[in-house]
């Protein structure tokens, strides 16, 4: 008595070892996109149920690769059922779309059994994500400060002395704005400056403070903050 363990539709024909070839390297695969996912993030947003996403989604594909084949109107009515599908979570950085569209080429490739195909794009383009990780390809070094001074609304102008120490301490400078507050009685002077190599936020921070009658000063710097 002979078994036969293919499956025959409309699609064509593929065993049940294509089957479970075309999951396994697409699990694989995936597994590798989201360990190097994993390795090159580099900021607070990195969520473990994204990564695992990475993963399902690419067997998922293989899978609905596997389920079209070649048959057009079963491709059009997949399209049609996903489309009532609704995402709530915003991706919050470009390169997770990036991410999202390797495993689905994955897949893909899996599930047309391109098995070549999947294992070599794998392998390059997760190394060419490690390498501009790694090597920090396209950074641009350019770190601007906003440099906020108060000064009594009362008496004196202080602008020239601030100016001085911000022309003196600083590469470029710009009033971005000037704003009343603790009702009227002091101003609040708002710039954005690129502070010159080797001068430190305190140092800057302590000038100001010298020349506006011992009011607040505050450098921001990215999401540090200096202030006296």
């Amino acid at each position: 008595m002979n078994l036969d363990f293919s499956f025959t539709d409309l699609s064509g024909t593929f065993s049940v070892m294509d089957v479970l070839l075309s999951l396994l390297l697409a699990f694989a695969c995936s597994l590798v996109v989201a360990w190097v996912y994993r390795a090159t993030h580099q900021n607070v947003s990195y969520s473990q149920s994204y990564v695992q996403t990475l993963i399902i989604l690419g067997m998922l594909i293989a899978l609905i690769m596997l389920i079209v084949g070649s048959n057009i109107a079963r491709a059009f009515a997949l399209v049609g059922a996903l489309s009532v599908v609704r995402f709530r979570n915003a991706i919050k950085e470009t390169r997770d779309v990036g991410f999202i569209f390797l495993v689905m080429g994955i897949g893909m490739a899996c599930g047309t059994r391109f098995y070549t195909l999947a294992v070599i794009a794998t392998i390059f383009i997760c190394a060419v994500i490690y390498m501009m990780y790694r090597f920090n390809f396209f950074a641009l070094n350019v770190q601007r400060q906003v440099v906020k001074v108060q000064v009594p609304a009362d008496g004196d102008d202080f602008t020239p002395r601030i100016d001085d120490i911000l022309i003196s301490s600083t590469d470029e400078y710009e009033l971005i704005s000037t704003e009343s507050i603790r009702g009227g009685s002091l101003i609040e002077y708002s710039y954005t400056a690129k502070l010159q190599k080797g001068v430190k936020p305190n140092e800057l921070i302590n000038e100001l403070r010298a020349v506006n009658a011992g009011q607040k000063a505050t450098v921001l710097t990215g999401y540090d903050q200096t202030d006296m």
